[in-house]
């Protein structure tokens, strides 16, 4: 990589698609929309089309189980439509950019290189922290015009006033942002999290509606489990956290 390149983008294949949907899931609040995107990703067998590679991620190398290294990178996949689904593209990966410049510049890269490969509807996807554990997430929206806010409306997205109140930070909201500027419609749903760990189930609830949108099949047994194994280490949290009342045969002892 040029020291001076800011972006570096390395194609595996060039897929020639019909009028994609990109959707992006990447790191972010619960990691709500990474879990999302790379569960689905998996389940419909998305081939891998090109790694990003960027001064704006962090100066670090990953290692696998046997050692060997990679770069930290985002990573665009592609999957051909079936029956009633579209051709799809993911955005997906290990970091967002670290910086504003770096948000920006990441963001209108993957919005120019999908209007290059016919992009006209965006869906971001991403966590909406609300400080406290959450038993039934909600999903909230935000789009780019009223015709998109209605179609959601429909499939149970929740557009509340005041909700997010701070706006929506990085990937998720400027890929909406610079594609209605584009010309892109463009989607964001936000699962309810608390905000304290992981969480498969705001993933799980994000990605039972986007999979009614686009027609796909999911099977959520693995974030099922993995909400289940949350909920065991949250419960054994608010037990250490949780006053416990004396046992009665202590009660001699306070005086």
């Amino acid at each position: 990589m040029n020291y001076m390149d800011n972006i570096k983008v390395v194609f595996l294949e060039e897929p020639e698609l019909e009028s994609p949907i990109l959707v992006e899931g990447l790191p972010g609040v619960g990691n709500v929309g990474k879990l999302a995107a790379e569960h689905l990703v998996e389940q419909i067998k998305a081939k891998k089309f090109a790694d990003i590679y960027s001064k704006f991620f962090p100066p670090q190398v990953l290692l696998d189980d046997d050692g060997i290294i990679r770069l930290v990178s985002n990573s665009l996949y592609y999957s051909k439509g079936a029956g009633k689904r579209p051709d799809l593209i993911f955005l997906t990966g290990d970091y967002q950019g670290l910086t504003p410049e770096g948000q920006y510049e990441l963001s209108d890269y993957v919005l120019q290189l999908s209007k290059k490969m016919g992009v006209k509807l965006i869906f971001t996807l991403g966590g909406y922290g609300i400080g406290k554990m959450v038993e039934k997430p909600r999903v909230l929206g935000a789009a780019t015009d009223m015709e998109m806010v209605e179609e959601m409306k429909k499939k149970g997205v929740v557009f509340s006033k005041g909700e997010p109140g701070s706006g929506i930070v990085g990937a998720s909201g400027l890929l909406l942002g610079l594609g209605k500027v584009e010309g892109i419609k463009a989607v964001c749903l936000m699962g309810e999290t608390s905000g304290y760990f992981v969480d498969p189930k705001g993933a799980e609830a994000v990605l039972r509606v986007l999979a009614s949108i686009l027609n796909v099949e999911v099977d959520f047994s693995e974030l099922e489990t993995k909400a289940e194994q949350i909920d065991i280490i949250t419960s054994k949290l608010k037990e250490i956290e949780t006053p416990q009342e004396p046992k009665r045969e202590d009660l001699g002892y306070i005086g």
